[in-house]
């Protein structure tokens, strides 16, 4: 049976039950247009992953890319397994959530890892544990009250947005729930794990060392 006949079926079907039902619009999605809008969605999600190393590569060194690029794929990889599991519509309002995703895990590292950098300037008796350690606990905080005010705002447009927006705001629930620890704990300890030290950030003379729980440190008059 064709689509037309399939709409004329519906049609009569709801005619019989009113007179008034109206025919606006029949729209088809066929596997051939399904399969392109696949392909064009990993295009763009590869091409957002190559960005980001490009960027973090250039911006701090090589391990950090990596470290932030499996960190972030590792919220995806969540997402995309939630609505596997639950057989949930994935549509293009849900990829363009999981790159949404991708792109607020990696901002969130970027404050991480360059806390990191800044440590290990100004931190010279402190080894690498220690430094990642003080990176971490002094932008929880941050990382809290940012999350915590973004998925608020998320969780309004899920319950209050209607069917349009459910499923982009559940991807982006998800993705933003679990990002709260990727970024801060995945990411700093695969950075970690691929042995990142000071001479890989700080190519000139360290400051002097400096308590780090000195309100004051760093501080200028």
């Amino acid at each position: 049976m064709s689509t037309a006949q399939q709409s004329e079926k519906v049609l009569a079907a709801l005619k019989a039950a009113n007179s008034d039902v109206t025919l606006r619009r029949t729209e088809f999605v066929g596997p051939q247009v399904g399969e392109e809008l696949a392909q064009d969605g990993l295009k763009a999600l590869a091409m957002v992953v190559f960005g980001i190393m490009v960027y973090l590569a250039f911006r701090f060194e090589w391990k950090y890319a990596v470290a932030a690029i499996i960190a972030n794929l590792h919220d995806v990889i969540i997402i995309l397994g939630f609505f596997a599991y639950f057989q949930w519509e994935f549509s293009l309002a849900v990829l363009a959530a999981v790159l949404a995703v991708l792109g607020y895990s990696v901002n969130e590292s970027v404050v991480i890892f360059d806390r990191i950098r800044e440590n290990f300037r100004r931190y010279r008796k402190m080894n690498t544990v220690q430094i990642i350690d003080n990176a971490i606990t002094s932008t929880i905080s941050r990382t809290i009250i940012t999350h915590g005010s973004t998925q608020i705002m998320v969780l309004s447009m899920l319950l209050f947005g209607g069917p349009t927006l459910f499923y982009f705001a559940l991807a982006l629930t998800i993705g933003i729930l679990f990002g709260i620890y990727s970024s801060v704990f995945v990411a700093a300890a695969i950075a970690m794990w691929l042995g990142i030290k000071r001479e890989d950030l700080v190519k000139g003379p360290a400051k002097k060392d400096e308590d780090p729980n000195d309100p004051n440190a760093g501080a200028t008059v």
